[in-house]
């Protein structure tokens, strides 16, 4: 079920509230505190985009498969992209890029329950009509300004929790070597030699080779050494 909301600080803290289900979406037309990845706040224009949390309960799932969660939800954005004949690739490992620019963004959540994931929360930003932006951002971009049209962002939320509904039923039905497969087809700069940072500052170049299945980022060296990266151990150096 879709709950819409005027305003809320963070759809994902409403959606951590018990008397949401799996399946329940909460989509909020403004946030005053919505979180993006690495502590970094999620800027949406009113009225324009899909600013919006999803449940699951995924009480099947150990807690080592949690990446799985993370492959479902961008396969199904890229499924859904598509369906506007947009081709998006999944930048590893939270965002949803189009060519060089960003166009969804992506934050999840997880609360244990014993042993199991109890319960995780998918919160999603997703630009559909704006097509300026805060000069400050690095390189977004929208499907309004990929395909030259505007679309209706209550039918863009309904195809989303369509695609993520089936791509999360193929993870209950225990495909997870399919998801996978996809997943790093799908990749952003797979086989291409690009530029990366570390840590310290310094740049390498090398070139991403997959993704493991729980979510250890290969890349190769120049030297042909294959080195492992977990999240926040390296970052894209993007083009201007």
């Amino acid at each position: 079920m879709i709950h819409y909301f005027e305003h809320l600080c963070s759809s994902n803290d409403e959606a951590a509230l018990p008397h949401y289900r799996e399946g329940d979406i909460i989509w909020a037309e403004r946030q005053s505190a919505g979180r993006g990845q690495r502590g970094h706040t999620w800027l949406s224009n009113e009225g324009e985009n899909l600013t919006f949390s999803v449940v699951v309960e995924p009480t099947f799932l150990p807690p080592t498969e949690q990446f799985s969660l993370l492959q479902v939800v961008a396969l199904a954005l890229v499924d859904t992209l598509e369906g506007y004949g947009i081709e998006a690739r999944i930048k590893w490992t939270n965002d949803i890029y189009v060519g060089d620019r960003k166009i969804v963004g992506i934050l999840m959540e997880h609360k244990l329950q014993g042993s199991q994931i109890g319960r995780t929360i998918m919160g999603i930003g997703i630009n559909v009509n704006q097509t300026e932006f805060d000069p400050t951002l690095p390189n977004p971009t929208s499907m309004r300004l990929i395909t030259g049209n505007p679309h209706d962002r209550e039918q863009v939320l309904k195809d989303i929790a369509h695609n993520l509904m089936r791509r999360y039923e193929m993870l209950r039905q225990n495909k997870q070597g399919e998801l996978h497969t996809a997943y790093n087809e799908s990749l952003y700069l797979l086989n291409k030699e690009s530029t990366f940072a570390l840590p310290d500052g310094s740049h390498f170049q090398g070139t991403i080779t997959d993704v493991e299945p729980q979510g250890a980022l290969k890349i190769m060296d120049k030297g042909g050494v294959e080195h492992k990266f977990l999240f926040k151990e390296v970052e894209f150096v993007l083009k201007n």
